[in-house]
């Protein structure tokens, strides 16, 4: 098993030309020369699935957002560059190897929309990838290739649920980043209040979210198409060389390529891009040179979205039905090797103390029985815990999803319930210890080059209201940051 280099070329193409003198742009060409319908047609028969985490298949969501859209006003397409999943570096190694093969998908998809305007929500952190995309755009203007369509970047915050493709919606519309109940395809960019209508309290600044949630096609806003960075690359090289191609690697429910992150106990982290169907075993082995030296895996971390795998599901390929029969899911392919020597105690006090910090406050639950969660699984890494802190991690794990909009809550169950269960030896044997064991810091990654990382070490004082003030405030994140206006710039 090899690397390969679909949507992440080995030699970076630092300009337009370069990227034109490597089939660049030809899928753009067929997009503009054939009907919208043949496009969404091409993108079924490929089997392309998106590669923002849930795996939603492409072609059905672009029908979707074609059969809704609005004759009076156009839909728009969001690039959701805001990547923000621990442990994940694989947009922004696209994005810096090739931003323009990602702004011709999000042109591809302007077109079948007849979309006249294009957002990429990155987070202001990401200086790099932004002067990559501002140069990239200037250039594809310049060219003539947009062809009249707005390119807007909307440099948003640096919230982990910017990622969630509703909230991204509510950055892009001026709130914070809160996440909706209606879909993109019923609730475009644009949601107002209508006449007469009040925001309800500990909502996100939009009116009437059950209402808004209806069926009724005069009753929505024109639709907005949200796609990820590496879903957009692959639909240009989907419709550059044909559906048949695209099927060349890969399975057949789960086609084409994985690009992954391995990080942790291995020789050398990194992004690396594989066959769908690669197993984590060849991953790691291919992506950072394997297992470290005198380590022993115990249990490799999916993120923060998907249940962690044991060392006996090492042998998992990366696809999406693999991954869901295996009690997890691909999400973005986040390989984060736990060693032998790692207490899963303190990994799942550091992924629920994550997720506790970063969810919004709009369900109750989520905030609350997710900060309960997190505090208990502390008192268990410390010296001497009781028995009922235990007692509470089993309890606040049956109720912090309860009634939640968005499925940040439902990954406190899924992955903190399951290190909870794989190591339910380690978390029996923190009642009463002896001796304490630090939380392991959950973060996002900052960088990750010639196999160093960078975590964002500012999230260690981050608190629940998203500030990083001395004190807790109290407040949710909603209650203090429902008006958040995101600064933009146009081409």
């Amino acid at each position: 098993m090899t690397l390969l280099h679909r949507v992440l070329p080995e030699v970076p193409r630092r300009t337009l030309q370069e990227h034109l003198d490597a089939n660049g742009g030809e899928g753009l060409a067929f997009a503009r020369r054939v009907v919208a319908l043949e496009v969404v047609a091409a993108l079924e028969r490929s089997g392309l699935r998106g590669r923002g985490g849930a795996g939603f298949p492409t072609g059905a969501k672009w029908r979707t957002v074609v059969e809704y859209e609005s004759s009076e006003r156009p839909s728009t397409v969001v690039v959701n560059a805001a990547e923000g999943e621990p442990n994940t570096f694989k947009d922004r190694a696209i994005l810096r190897a090739d931003p323009y093969l990602v702004l011709e998908g999000a042109l591809i998809a302007a077109t079948v929309m007849g979309a006249a305007r294009v957002v990429v929500g990155v987070k202001r952190a990401f200086t790099e990838e932004i002067e990559g995309l501002r140069r990239a755009i200037a250039e594809m203007v310049d060219a003539g290739i947009t062809a009249g369509v707005r390119i807007d970047l909307v440099e948003g915050p640096d919230e982990y649920l910017f990622g969630e493709e509703t909230a991204l919606l509510e950055v892009v519309d001026g709130r914070g980043p809160f996440p909706r109940l209606a879909p993109p395809f019923r609730r475009g960019v644009d949601a107002p209040l209508r006449p007469g209508e009040v925001a309800p309290a500990r909502a996100s600044g939009l009116a009437n979210q059950a209402s808004m949630a209806g069926t009724d096609p005069s009753e929505t806003a024109p639709p907005a198409l949200v796609d990820n960075v590496e879903t957009l690359a692959n639909v240009a090289l989907v419709l550059a060389n044909g559906p048949e191609w695209f099927r060349l690697v890969g399975t057949e429910a789960s086609p084409g390529t994985i690009v992954a992150t391995v990080t942790g106990a291995v020789n050398r982290p990194g992004v690396g891009e594989v066959a769908m169907g690669t197993t984590m075993a060849e991953a790691i082995a291919e992506i950072a040179g394997g297992v470290r030296a005198g380590a022993t895996v115990k249990a490799v971390l999916n993120g923060v979205s998907g249940a962690p795998l044991t060392a006996a599901q090492l042998d998992t390929p990366l696809t999406y039905e693999d991954m869901a029969a295996a009690g997890s899911g691909l999400g973005t392919a986040s390989l984060h090797v736990i060693d032998t020597g790692t207490d899963l105690a303190a990994v799942a006090a550091g992924v629920a103390r994550f997720l506790a910090v970063e969810s919004c406050g709009q369900c109750t639950p989520c905030k609350e029985d997710g900060l309960a969660l997190a505090a208990a699984l502390e008192e268990l890494c410390a010296k001497g815990a009781a028995d009922s802190e235990l007692v509470t991690v089993h309890a606040r794990l049956l109720t912090v999803a309860d009634g939640a909009r968005c499925g940040l809550a439902r990954q406190q169950q899924d992955v903190v319930g399951r290190l909870v269960q794989i190591g339910s030896r380690e978390m029996a044997a923190r009642v009463s210890a002896d001796e304490a064991v630090e939380p392991v810091f959950v973060s996002e990654l900052r960088s990750i080059d010639g196999g160093h990382v960078v975590l964002d070490e500012e999230r260690r004082a981050k608190q629940p209201d998203w500030s990083f003030d001395a004190v807790w405030s109290g407040a949710a994140p909603v209650d203090l940051h429902g008006d958040h206006r995101a600064p933009d710039q146009g081409y």
